[in-house]
């Protein structure tokens, strides 16, 4: 019974700590600035991101092609997106305070998707310069 419960409490202590880990990642990269080329292309004017522009920059990321092998798309953010979306939801017009956190999540998302969008392009650009250099 002791060795269970023991069992129990590390798999929960793990999964908390898995998901705080991922989470600073997801902001580490979200930190990170966008290039004027991405929000252009994302038809972004206002250079500000809001929860409303991950759709688009979702799209835009699977529009843009991967050179290099190995390399995954946008990870688990847009399943996180689709709780945070229906948590804001259901929060919207009741508790303001848990529906400002799910908009700024839902920004996290949408900067975290266009500075992936501006890394792959980096990328691109940079493996077709070493290219036409032979």
């Amino acid at each position: 019974m002791l060795s269970a419960m023991i069992l129990a409490i590390s798999t929960v202590a793990l999964a908390q700590f898995a998901l705080y880990y991922w989470r600073a990642v997801v902001t580490g990269v979200a930190a990170q600035p966008v290039s004027g080329q991405v929000l252009a292309a994302a038809r972004l004017d206002t250079g500000i991101l809001c929860g409303d522009d991950y759709r688009s920059l979702a799209q835009l990321h699977k529009l843009t092609a991967d050179l290099r092998a190995g390399r995954s798309g946008l990870g688990l953010v847009p399943l996180y997106f689709k709780i945070i979306q229906a948590i804001g939801t259901l929060a919207s017009g009741r508790i303001t305070g848990l529906a400002d956190w799910a908009e700024s999540e839902r920004v996290l998302c949408a900067r975290y998707a266009a500075v992936q969008v501006d890394r792959r392009l980096q990328a691109n650009l940079a493996l077709a310069a070493s290219i036409r250099s032979y």
